[in-house]
């Protein structure tokens, strides 16, 4: 379980919202042997994904079937035991995970580089044979270390990754998280950190996961940022803030100018959807998520 404590908030957030009424909407939507709808019309400029741990109510089936009714194409955050379904549906693993240990045990701790290169070196060559790209590390918590401890540490156990990681054609893409709000003491918690340290590794196999919720709760400036250092970024997510919910005008952030700035850098990747949705239908959040995003 790779995302124990996300996980762990939504039992309290589904709990207080109307998660069956969503399932059974969903289901109505498509009777067993029936075509799936239509995708949305897209302008084609952001290619949309969808973070699977937001929608733990729904079957990862039912979850294909809503994000191709609104045009996305990949689900972030999914590992080998589901690709086969993603693969049914026609749709990507932007982001792909499974070989981490969790969030707070990572490449930043020597203790730990055992564990981490024996699943990385295990993970990169199903990656690869599966027909997908990136594959998601974290640093893990700075337990008192100091940045360049962390960074030498981090360079230390990716370095022999990345060896394989190019030899397959796979990305190893570290997520940037707040240390702040929900992730206190995970020591990539700044883009600075993170760009110095895909700079040490001098590697374009090694790129940095920009949370844009994440970001803006721990150093804002997003717009600039992102501009400033998009050649270290391989994938987005997003999320509203406050309170990881919506990304509508209920939040501070402005979605489609921030979306309007990813595809001024010429990004060709993917933005994923990692929002919890407060509202009772949260397909409908979704797809209009998707539509805000759609610049």
């Amino acid at each position: 379980m790779p995302y124990p404590d996300r996980r762990a908030a939504l039992k309290s957030i589904l709990a207080s919202t109307a998660a069956v009424g969503a399932a059974g909407a969903l289901s109505a939507m498509m009777p067993a042997g029936e075509i799936e709808p239509l995708p949305l019309a897209l302008k084609g400029n952001i290619n949309h994904s969808v973070c699977r741990w937001c929608y733990q109510d729904l079957s990862l089936e039912q979850l294909c079937v809503a994000a191709k009714s609104i045009g996305i194409k990949g689900i972030d955050l999914v590992g080998p035991a589901d690709w086969p379904t993603l693969k049914k549906h026609g749709l990507d693993s932007p982001m792909c995970n499974g070989a981490e240990i969790n969030l707070t045990d990572g490449f930043n701790d020597t203790r730990f580089h055992a564990t981490l290169q024996k699943n990385y070196a295990a993970m990169i060559p199903k990656v690869a044979a599966a027909g997908y790209q990136n594959l998601i590390c974290f640093s893990g918590s700075r337990r008192g270390m100091d940045d360049a401890t962390g960074w030498a540490n981090c360079v230390k156990g990716l370095t022999p990754l990345l060896a394989l990681a190019k030899k397959h054609n796979v990305v190893l893409v570290m997520e940037l998280l707040n240390s702040k709000i929900d992730h206190k003491d995970y020591h990539c918690d700044r883009t600075a950190w993170g760009v110095a340290l895909a700079k040490k590794l001098g590697s374009e196999h090694f790129k940095l996961l920009f949370d844009i919720y994440h970001m803006q709760i721990d150093e804002g400036d997003v717009i600039r940022t992102l501009t400033d250092n998009h050649a270290y970024i391989g994938h987005y997510h997003t999320a509203g803030v406050p309170g990881r919910h919506e990304i509508d005008d209920s939040q501070e952030l402005n979605y489609p100018a921030i979306m309007r700035a990813i595809k001024a850098t010429g990004y060709k990747g993917y933005v994923a959807q990692e929002f919890i949705p407060k509202q009772p239908d949260k397909i409908a959040s979704l797809r209009k998520a998707v539509q805000l995003c759609d610049v």
